[in-house]
């Protein structure tokens, strides 16, 4: 169960900083929805795959690159502005969810592990290529 939840943070997080340093680029133009529901409901559909395990890590990645590709070139500003916003949202809802374990009875346990792993995922998101 934790590490589906760091796996998911870890997609997040390399998720933005792609949108963040630009390196979801435009190839080809088409009508889709970049409304923030539908944006929020794509992203949502995605980290769920991914956590029942019906996609792994790079086929979510594979599956964000080619709905960005949809998009058309002049409603792309819109959607990186949602996107940025739910997975900044999903972000925080993670590590709330993360400081909601480290106030139970073995908290000493869970708040060394939950450090651990946010240095991993802050390392990993790092390395990610542009």
């Amino acid at each position: 169960m934790k590490s589906r939840f760091y796996k998911h943070l870890r997609l997040v997080l390399r998720l933005h900083s792609h949108l963040v340093k630009g390196a979801l680029k435009p190839t080809m133009p088409q009508e889709i929805s970049v409304s923030y529901q539908a944006i929020k409901s794509k992203v949502y559909r995605l980290i769920d795959a991914l956590v029942v395990g019906e996609k792994s890590e790079a086929e979510v990645q594979e599956s964000i690159r080619r709905w960005w590709d949809l998009i058309h070139p002049a409603d792309r500003p819109v959607a990186q502005k949602y996107l940025i916003t739910v997975l900044g949202l999903s972000a925080s809802a993670l590590e709330a969810i993360g400081d909601g374990l480290t106030s139970t009875a073995d908290s000493e346990m869970v708040a060394r592990r939950m450090k651990i792993a946010e240095r991993m995922v802050k390392d990993s998101a790092m390395r990610v290529p542009v």
